[in-house]
């Protein structure tokens, strides 16, 4: 699944004692009735918003994660992918937080010889 929309808010990493961490955003849906929908990322995922800014348009790979808690049911949006939606209509996709993005025009035919 993926949500596409503009990042409504950037919150700070939390960090836990036992080294688990998370990134929590919002995106505002681009639909019909916008929906301010709160996501994360978890562990080394975290650093992929270290590019972004608020007000961006992105386009959210995600997962939905549910479980249960002293009889009480929790949803979470687990997102694992963010990428740019740039003017021209290409997609700049942030695979881990230290490659460089790299957009569909930047890449040329190859130069191998076979």
């Amino acid at each position: 699944m993926n949500v596409t929309g503009k990042l409504k808010h950037i919150y700070d990493t939390a960090t836990w004692e036992s080294g688990f961490s998370k990134r929590e955003f919002v995106v505002t849906t681009n639909e019909q009735y916008p929906q301010d929908l709160k996501m994360e990322f978890v562990k080394d995922k975290c650093a992929l918003l270290d590019n972004y800014s608020e007000g961006d348009e992105v386009t959210v790979d995600i997962n939905l994660r549910g479980n249960e808690y002293n009889g009480k049911y929790y949803v979470n949006i687990q997102a694992w992918r963010i990428g740019s939606n740039s003017t021209d209509g290409n997609k700049v996709i942030a695979q881990a937080a230290k490659d460089k993005a790299v957009s569909v025009d930047d890449v040329g035919e190859d130069d191998l010889p076979f």
